[in-house]
């Protein structure tokens, strides 16, 4: 009976895996428990312990492959002969592709492969097509994002299970399918480097006919190449490889941080910034006319046409649920609030004095919100009625805080959740809300990750505002909204009753209650201890 091995998910925020060396080669015998084969992930490198005693009958992967976890990898049979399946048989004719869909004769296809709505979560059952970014006839590489997905809880880029040619897309964009349909077919091989050569010849020729909008790597002229995203021979994963190719950077020009000289998510990204301030500096020169040609000065400058459009687009699958939602919220649950000014100087000179070693020892950087999570969280141990939930006539007490944290996208607002917050330090709570918010950003949360918070947390004050007055995200009975911190005259009183004018770093909080459920009187007494934990700041964060 042959054994399947799949690619392990080593952690919860890893989705896929390098192999680095496989130990055993087809046909050797291998014992239980003993070391198959070495991959990396952005976070580790180890060596994968075969499951079962036999022989290695077949290597589904190479070295230097990445691979989506739980993908099946190798297969261990008693013998060495593996039983034929459908996939193995020879001589089986594949399915014939319809006229309009088929490619250039000298593409050699292979047996097509159906690509299906995956399933977002337990409690997903469709997901809405937001963005195909293939069309049919374009070759895919395996693990390339092909299209995009909104569902109730989680908006994520789909990557293709093969490589080969998009022969047929059966959804067009905008379209609800059902877990499990079938929504395209890949049928052909991979691009070769000449059909790849012929492609870009191709591209070429066109756009000297119709004029596109160049790659963001082209229209600033760098000069370093661009690196290949089959590129193996550079430690990293696909997310890294298409940030590179996003922002026209050559991958051997980045320092690699991780075992061996891998390159991190971190690290491209720490890349992109560093050369985000070069760029804009030359496009500031390279924006500026020579004097000899700047033109008079105009009294009254026209308004460019196209600013305001009158037009009607249909909602998001995203913006329709937060629409349903906040509007029940609103008509379901009475809403109070009740705003605090915190004192945060304490912190804004903790913070300063330790951010750089504090991201130099941890990888992470020392942002505002670990403090007010932890502060939040205390809080919420001290008066668990506003971390409950109300149940037609019960009241649910949670076990655990599973602390939400707003994320405000281009296209929408999501809220990925730490689960069991409680029981973190500040460093897990720091590194938490950076991951999350990153992969909230570039839609690569898992469905557990997004929904099921008993508390959340706003940041109101990201784009300057004094305070917002949040709407709670039922089944939660609070919210908490960060407001913008400030330097501003406050009047301090000494040991001696004396008064003294100081320059403090002051911020607001408004907490909104579901009034059913929660007494102003609790929701005072919970936010005097959580401004008590910040002002008096005295935890340790490294």
């Amino acid at each position: 009976m042959p054994t399947d091995v799949i690619m392990p998910q080593m952690g919860e925020s890893i989705f896929e895996g390098t192999i680095t060396k496989w130990l055993k080669k087809t046909g050797d015998p291998v014992e239980k428990d003993e070391p198959l084969f070495e991959i990396s992930t952005d976070k580790v490198d180890a060596e994968i312990p075969a499951p079962v005693a036999g022989v290695l009958s077949e290597i589904k992967f190479p070295e230097g492959a990445t691979v989506q976890v739980n993908a099946v990898v190798a297969v261990l049979s008693e013998n060495g002969v593996v039983p034929a399946t459908p996939e193995r048989r020879q001589g089986t004719a594949p399915p014939q592709v319809p006229a309009q869909l088929q490619v250039p004769p000298k593409a050699q296809l292979a047996p097509p492969q159906v690509v299906v709505m995956p399933q977002m979560g337990e409690s997903i059952f469709e997901g809405t097509i937001t963005k195909w970014l293939k069309k049919v006839g374009d070759q895919v590489q395996k693990d390339e994002p092909l299209f995009e997905i909104s569902t109730d809880k989680v908006d994520a880029e789909i990557p293709s299970p093969t490589g080969g040619i998009l022969t047929e897309i059966k959804f067009g964009e905008g379209e609800t399918v059902q877990v499990n349909q079938v929504v395209a077919v890949i049928g052909g091989a991979a691009p070769s480097p000449t059909s790849v050569q012929a492609k870009s010849s191709q591209s070429a020729t066109l756009a000297q006919a119709k004029p596109v909008q160049q790659p963001v790597a082209q229209s600033r002229e760098r000069s370093e190449p661009v690196a290949a995203s089959t590129d193996q021979s550079l430690r990293s994963s696909p997310l890294v490889r298409r940030i590179a190719r996003e922002h026209g950077i050559d991958l051997a020009r980045v320092s690699g941080t991780g075992s061996q000289g891998r390159i991190t998510k971190d690290d491209i990204l720490t890349h992109v910034d560093q050369m985000g301030t070069t760029d804009a500096m030359r496009a500031t020169r390279e924006h500026q006319p020579p004097k000899a040609e700047l033109a008079p000065p105009q009294v009254a400058p026209e308004v460019p046409q196209g600013w305001l459009k009158d037009e009607v687009v249909p909602m998001t699958k995203m913006r329709a649920i937060i629409a349903e939602r906040m509007a029940e919220s609103k008509r379901t649950i009475p809403h109070a609030h009740t705003v605090y000014k915190v004192d945060m100087t304490r912190v804004v000179r903790l913070r300063d004095r330790e951010r750089a070693a504090f991201e130099q020892r941890h990888g992470v950087k020392l942002t505002y919100m670990p403090f007010i999570a932890v502060a939040a969280i205390e809080a919420l141990k001290d008066f668990p009625i506003l971390n409950a939930s109300l149940e037609a006539t019960s009241i649910h007490f949670h076990g655990n805080i599973h602390l939400g944290l707003a994320v405000a996208l281009e296209w929408g607002l999501i809220v990925p959740v730490i689960r069991s917050a409680e029981g973190r330090d500040f460093i897990s709570i720091a590194r938490s809300i950076q991951d999350l918010a990153g992969r909230a950003r570039t839609k690569k949360l898992l469905p557990d990750e997004v929904g099921g918070s008993t508390f959340t947390l706003t940041n109101a004050g990201a784009f300057g505002g004094e305070y917002g007055m949040p709407i709670i995200n039922p089944p939660e009975s609070s919210i908490l909204a960060i407001g913008g911190l400030r330097k501003e005259p406050v009047v301090l009183t000494d040991a001696d009753g004396n008064d003294n004018i100081a320059i403090r770093s002051m911020q607001y909080f408004c907490l909104a209650i579901d009034h059913r459920l929660i007494d102003g009187a609790d929701a005072g007494k919970f936010m005097t201890e959580f401004k008590r934990i910040l002002e008096s700041w005295d935890r340790p964060i490294a």
